[in-house]
């Protein structure tokens, strides 16, 4: 009997450990966030977006406001084409409103942080966030301060 009653409580205790990998698999992979909420969809240009990913977040003053929905090559600009959904109740960004890349916690997960300016009129779907800042590389800190510090 008590052999029995061990051999449930380990496969229980494994049946909860598989069931905790998966659900912190799925927050680390932003499946957790797919959502099917109304919103509009922005666009912004940048020169460099590093590891940002499709899914990744779009945050105001590190609230979550929408996520990344795409991003292709512009091949007439020669730049990376990022497409934002907003959701539907966050329609307040101007058009003066910069997007910036940026890079959270230990893993280098990168997101995009929204600055609104402060202008008057409001960007709606299909507009375009003209005012962007493109991924901090490390390698290119790292080769200007190598390359800084050979000619001094």
């Amino acid at each position: 009997m008590t052999t029995r009653f061990m051999e449930i409580t380990v496969g229980l205790f494994v049946v909860m450990g598989g069931a905790a990998l998966f659900v912190l698999a799925m927050n680390v992979s932003n499946f957790g966030s797919l959502s099917s909420k109304e919103g509009y969809y922005l666009t912004a240009y940048f020169e460099n977006i590093g590891g940002l990913k499709v899914r990744s977040a779009i945050t105001v003053s590190g609230v979550r406001v929408g996520q990344v929905s795409d991003i292709v090559f512009d091949q007439e600009r020669l730049q990376a084409k990022v497409t934002i959904k907003v959701d539907k109740d966050h329609d307040y960004f101007t058009l003066d409103t910069s997007a910036s890349i940026y890079t959270a916690g230990l893993l280098g997960e990168q997101y995009i942080a929204l600055e609104p300016g402060a202008e008057d009129d409001t960007l709606t779907d299909g507009d375009e966030i003209e005012f962007t800042q493109s991924a901090v590389v490390l390698e290119e800190i790292i080769s200007k301060f190598i390359s800084n510090a050979s000619t001094s």
